[in-house]
């Protein structure tokens, strides 16, 4: 990962993605930069992503709720200003929101499992 100098973001200027998930869509809104990525994604009401998840990440919750799947069958609630964090590789997850939801989310190099 590569130094950042000050960056500011407009949101409202980065286009938005379509994602299907097993249930449902979600839409991105990624930003790119050297082994760092940082998305607003938001769940639409009944999103199920449609794979486990083996990836860190930073995630905070926005706006609704949203559960955590671990593949050990641990499920976690978020709602709007609670987060998450976990290293790449540390565990299997998916999300579902029944009523849908908006969030942060940060990963990059600095998840990797060391």
């Amino acid at each position: 990962m590569q130094n950042i100098p000050f960056t500011t973001i407009d949101w409202t200027s980065i286009p938005k993605t379509e994602h299907k998930g097993e249930t449902s869509t979600s839409y991105w809104q990624t930003i790119q930069l050297s082994g760092l990525r940082i998305r607003i994604v938001e769940y639409l009401p009944g999103y199920l992503a449609d794979h486990w998840c083996e990836k860190g990440h930073v995630v905070h919750c926005l706006e609704g709720d949203f559960i955590t799947e671990l593949r050990t069958g641990e499920k976690t609630k978020l709602k709007k200003g609670e987060s998450y964090a976990v290293s790449d590789e540390l565990s299997s997850h998916r999300s579902y929101s029944e009523h849908g939801t908006k969030l942060l989310i940060v990963d990059g190099d600095f998840l990797k499992k060391v």
